[in-house]
């Protein structure tokens, strides 16, 4: 009896890629099995890619874990979930007894399984999840715009975390998909918002989208801020850049008790004014990948079109090629780069 297997895109080390048939098994109680539609590259797999992560991944490892598809097999006692179900999947699962978990905030749980890094992921044809991870889909939302839902949830996680209100003023600094994301959604709840970010291809597309933004190196950020905001400066900013000149920007922005909201991920310490933060009472908020209620939020805004997350798609290449996906996002030139995990001819492997 010939083994059941589906195809799947395997990091193996040192910026190596494989595509390899890999053995399928059935879900197991409380499992259902997903057929990848379409999963979106982020920063987290370059940098899994590029090494930077091989103490905690496991070579060869399936990882991805920002994706849309369907369901196409449930494993036993799931209810409420059949197969062809268009899905997306929140890829977290925490242990659910450490002290972040009893207190409610399982999303940074102390040993949490982020699946697609800790354990498989979505760069396959197939993804076995539990099954408390789907999220459904409404009818007639495309599974490409879908894919960007992991990445809106992170946004709206971030502008939920900032306590933004509508008619505050905020800044962005870092127009990747995240920060562009961002951007959106705290425009949808009606803050005032400017855009900060060197690269000028992706400044056109935030502008494209309705954003205001500026290039630091052309215009004095902190006093723009103070200037749309009527002289008081930026009640928030979101600093998504990753960058030691990200991070300058962003706290010289704030007005008297404003909020910085730390998204982006330093590999490194970082030095920052403390003597601001004291003088003009500034918090630091960090902001963590996201929680259910995000996800929720992020599938209206999506489904609704008032976040056109699709815009955001720069190119889509079949998982047979997943090499080029890399290579894309780490070139520069690409916002958000999708890498299509089901057959063309919509066969699957035996």
């Amino acid at each position: 009896m010939t083994t059941p297997t589906y195809t799947a895109a395997r990091y193996l080390g040192e910026h190596a890629f494989d595509v390899a048939q890999v053995e399928r098994r059935a879900p197991g109680p409380g499992e259902v099995e997903v057929a990848p539609a379409y999963t979106g590259i982020c920063g987290t797999d370059l940098h899994i890619a590029a090494g930077h992560m091989d103490a905690r991944v496991t070579t060869p490892a399936v990882i991805g874990h920002e994706t849309a598809g369907r369901v196409s097999a449930v494993g036993e006692g799931v209810t409420g979930w059949s197969v062809g179900d268009a899905v997306t999947v929140v890829p977290l699962r925490p242990d659910g007894t450490c002290s972040a978990c009893r207190a409610g905030h399982g999303h940074v749980c102390e040993h949490m399984d982020f699946i697609g890094i800790d354990s498989p992921g979505a760069l396959a044809q197939r993804w076995t999840v539990p099954a408390n991870t789907l999220v459904a889909l409404p009818d007639g939302v495309d599974l490409r715009t879908a894919a960007l839902l992991e990445p809106t949830a992170v946004a709206v996680h971030d502008v939920r975390r900032s306590r933004l209100a509508a008619g505050e003023c905020a800044v962005v600094v870092g127009g990747g998909p995240v920060g562009i994301l961002i951007a959106l959604v705290a425009a949808q709840a009606g803050a005032d918002v400017l855009l900060v970010e060197l690269d000028a291809a992706r400044r056109a597309l935030a502008e494209d989208l309705g954003l205001a933004t500026v290039d630091p190196r052309e215009t004095d950020v902190a006093e723009l801020a103070r200037a749309r905001s009527g002289g008081s400066g930026a009640h928030v900013a979101f600093e998504v850049s990753g960058a030691q000149g990200g991070l300058d920007t962003a706290v010289s922005v704030l007005a008297v008790r404003g909020r910085l909201c730390q998204v982006g991920i330093h590999a490194q310490p970082r030095t920052i004014d403390l003597h601001r933060f004291f003088w003009r009472e500034l918090e630091l908020l960090g902001a963590r990948l996201y929680q259910r209620e995000d996800f929720s939020r992020a599938v209206e805004l999506v489904a609704s079109g008032d976040v056109p997350a699709e815009r955001l798609i720069s190119s889509v290449v079949p998982l047979d090629r997943v090499g080029e996906a890399f290579e894309a996002l780490a070139g520069g030139g690409a916002v958000k780069v999708l890498v299509e995990c089901q057959p063309a001819d919509g066969g699957e492997q035996a």
